[in-house]
């Protein structure tokens, strides 16, 4: 049984910086303050498709 990874976007410059393993249980996108290397600074990353 492999693992899904999916990529974390910058929802302020559209930038995919992180990537996590997807919960098949999970139904909604995950959202999480991550640092942007491309900002400069804290910002909100969502799940990208």
């Amino acid at each position: 049984m492999s693992q899904r990874k999916v990529a974390l976007e910058c929802t302020k410059c559209g930038a995919r910086n992180y990537t996590v393993t997807a919960n098949p249980q999970r139904q909604s996108r995950l959202e999480l303050r991550k640092f942007c290397k491309h900002c400069g600074e804290y910002t909100l990353h969502r799940e990208s498709k």
